[in-house]
């Protein structure tokens, strides 16, 4: 039997997408920074995919069109589609003896406090500990 033509569709889509999304759109590139530091942008993606279609006999077309011929094939009609969203998320910098995340989220202040609470302790400790 052969290939069904939605085969054919779904391949191709398929095909396409696999070259839009790659590991390399999700760690971007690095960009090594004057001062030593090293940026690593970080991205999210998201995609869909559809198709669809349908066979169309002679017979129902004859009913429709009201014609007498009969070829004995039968119609296809169908397609299919899909979509790609890339969205920047945050940059990892690596440099200076650590390790920083930096959130794109304009929302993220809850975490840069919790990634600033290590250093908040020791500023605290330190000025406790001097005083006595």
């Amino acid at each position: 039997m052969d290939n069904h033509p939605i085969e054919s569709l779904m391949k191709n889509t398929m095909e396409n997408l696999k070259e839009m999304v790659d590991v390399n759109k999700i760690v971007g590139d690095t960009v090594e920074t004057p001062d030593g530091n090293v940026i690593i942008p970080i991205s999210r993606i998201s995609f869909g995919y559809v198709a669809g279609g349908s066979n169309f006999d002679e017979e129902s077309q004859n009913q429709q069109n009201n014609s007498n011929s009969n070829t004995g094939d039968s119609q296809f009609g169908g397609g299919s589609g899909g979509g790609v969203s890339i969205q920047p998320i945050a940059f990892l910098i690596v440099g200076q003896g650590q390790v920083r995340l930096l959130p794109v989220d304009r929302h993220a202040m809850l975490d840069r406090l919790i990634d600033m609470a290590p250093q908040l302790m020791t500023c605290i400790q330190n000025s406790f500990g001097s005083k006595q």
